[in-house]
């Protein structure tokens, strides 16, 4: 009988909050799954363990078929390339039967979750300020936002089913960085539409720097507009039904597992404004800053003095903006080609007024 082995690859973050509920999900995961299975994690940048880490530990126990989970809410760059290049590149070094499976994703059961987080919030406020009714209120539904419009398309997706299914008056869908709108432009949108109450909410697994920036945009923009009620939900955090969708991305591999739907995934078909990137070599991208630690110079946001309130990000505008990459292409006296710095594809909206260029000219 093989040792089944079970590996959570999280993201890693500069936040220690973040890092440890992340760890909290990890050790309580196990319960869901079947007895005398092992459950390690690690991160894939920004904090320890890292993934590989969690993957020799299980090895450590005897388990010789491991089971490895995004611990992702969507799919895009990181589940679709580095995780997947960290994990390939184990397995081949170690011999190790490893599988790979599905991010959260779209899922009842996740939107049940992000539902009461909605509900929590609303109850709350209805005690506070009085009643309003939900076709009178405007749900904000904030995502991480990613250079991936398949990613991006599922937060509308899940956008959709929770204010369709709860009844919301209206329902706008902003992101916390790479795409469009931000936060700001979002509910500086919102405010014109005429609702008296605005319920934001993150669809996020845990804390960290981007819950932060949304709650920190949610407080600028509800104090230039008192007239409007905002009302900020909670993050999905342990919530059981996230717990359960973890441990059914587990459990299914062993199943006649249903493939990870790929038809809108810009690195294998063409997708509208991405075509360039079909095919694109899956390699990781985050290997000079992996396992560095909330503690490495300069990462930890908690010492960062330039922002008043709450981090706002403009600083690595600032930095983007006069650092040009340079790549070193060059090819050997063995007429061999070698590739040393890789370089993302450019996302092809860079320069949207609501995306990060709104973060650089304040209105």
């Amino acid at each position: 009988m093989s040792k089944i082995g079970v590996m959570i690859c999280g993201h890693g973050s500069r936040s220690h909050a973040a890092v440890d509920e992340f760890a909290v999900l990890a050790e309580k995961l196990p319960a869901l799954l079947p007895e005398g299975w092992e459950t390690d994690y690690g991160y894939l940048e920004f904090a320890n363990p890292v993934i590989r880490d969690g993957l020799d530990r299980l090895r450590e126990k005897g388990c010789d078929r491991i089971l490895a989970v995004p611990g992702m809410l969507f799919a895009a760059m990181h589940a679709k390339n580095d995780i997947p290049t960290v994990l390939n590149t184990y397995a081949k070094k170690h011999g190790v039967d490893l599988t790979y499976g599905r991010e959260l994703g779209v899922d009842p059961k996740m939107i049940a979750a992000a539902g009461a987080r909605i509900q929590e919030a609303v109850d709350s406020a209805n005690d506070t300020q009085g009643d309003v009714p939900l076709e009178e209120t405007c749900l904000v539904v904030i995502g991480r936002g990613a250079s991936d419009p398949d990613a991006n398309g599922n937060v509308s997706k899940i956008a959709r089913m929770l204010q369709e299914g709860m009844g919301f008056g209206w329902c706008e869908v902003g992101y916390s960085g790479v795409t469009f709108p931000l936060v700001e432009p979002c509910l500086n949108h919102v405010v014109k539409l005429g609702y008296k109450r605005v319920v934001v909410f993150p669809y996020f697994l845990f804390t960290g720097i981007l819950i932060d920036r949304i709650y920190g945009f949610t407080d600028k923009v509800a104090a230039a507009h008192p007239d409007i009620e905002f009302v900020k939900a909670g993050y999905l955090n342990d919530h059981p039904d996230v717990l359960a969708t973890f441990a059914e991305r587990v459990t299914e591999q062993l199943g006649d597992v249903v493939p990870p739907t790929c038809g809108t995934c810009k690195y294998r078909t063409q997708v509208l404004g991405f075509e360039a990137e079909v095919g694109a070599v899956q390699e990781s991208h985050h290997h000079h800053v992996e396992g560095q630690g909330a503690n490495a110079p300069g990462s930890n946001v908690a010492d960062c003095k330039l922002c008043d309130t709450f981090c706002t990000g403009e600083c690595r505008l600032e930095m983007e903006h006069h650092h040009h990459h340079h790549d070193h292409d060059h090819v050997h006296e063995d007429g061999h080609h070698h590739h040393h710095d890789h370089q993302h594809a450019v996302y092809p909206h860079a320069k949207h007024p609501h995306g990060p260029e709104s973060a650089r000219t304040k209105g």
